[in-house]
């Protein structure tokens, strides 16, 4: 597949800015500074879409943007050691109303930095979509860090950690775009499974 004219929706800071998607959204989470802001500017081809910063924790609100066929949201980072504990709180408390409506969510993109084992925040959000029967994957990201050979023990080894098949893991480097093939053909799969699910709900209600 291939995006064009990918463009930025809204933010919401509270619940009730939450956005109904009227296509498949994709939510990107993961720690402060896992880049998430760098594959979201990846994935539309362009440079600016998402602001970046090399001070984590930048994003505080849910970032939604049109991608065409899809929306993605952008959700805040966690795990932010710098900010107080009651702005940890009000994050982490964003998040869980964001995946209360589950329902509205289509696949979720957990970001994790590949160089690095998964903390105990990055373990706690996979038991919880795992719990909860949220499809996701997870972005190993940064992979230009490392060469290629490494990059796949390590894919292994974040795997292994998650309890996860490797084909779950995909590396992605935001500099060199490797990986976004591999992201856009996945998004793909969730576009076509959200249409099946679709469509057979049509179908039961005319039942």
């Amino acid at each position: 597949m291939q995006v064009k004219n990918a463009k930025f929706l809204t933010s919401a800071a509270r619940e009730e800015q939450f956005l109904r998607p009227e296509k498949p959204m994709i939510a990107v989470c993961g720690k402060s500074n896992a880049g998430k802001s760098t594959l979201i500017n990846l994935l539309a081809g362009q440079k600016r879409l998402a602001k970046t910063s090399a001070a984590p924790g930048r994003t505080r609100l849910v970032n939604y943007f049109d991608f065409g066929e899809f929306w993605l949201a952008d959700l805040p980072g966690y795990g932010y050691a710098a900010v107080s504990k009651e702005e940890q709180a009000k994050w982490g408390k964003t998040l869980e109303k964001f995946f209360a409506r589950k329902e509205d969510v289509a696949h979720v993109f957990l970001l994790s930095d590949i160089r690095r084992d998964p903390s105990a925040d990055d373990m706690q959000m996979v038991s919880f979509l795992v719990y909860h029967a949220m499809p996701f994957t997870v972005v190993a990201t940064k992979s230009d860090k490392l060469s290629k050979m490494k990059a796949k023990e390590r894919v292994r080894a974040v795997a292994n950690a998650f309890g996860l098949g490797a084909d779950n893991v995909i590396p992605v480097s935001g500099l060199t775009g490797d990986g976004k093939d591999a992201l856009l053909a996945r998004i793909a799969q969730v576009i076509r499974v959200n249409g099946a699910a679709a469509e057979e709900d049509e179908g039961s209600e005319e039942i």
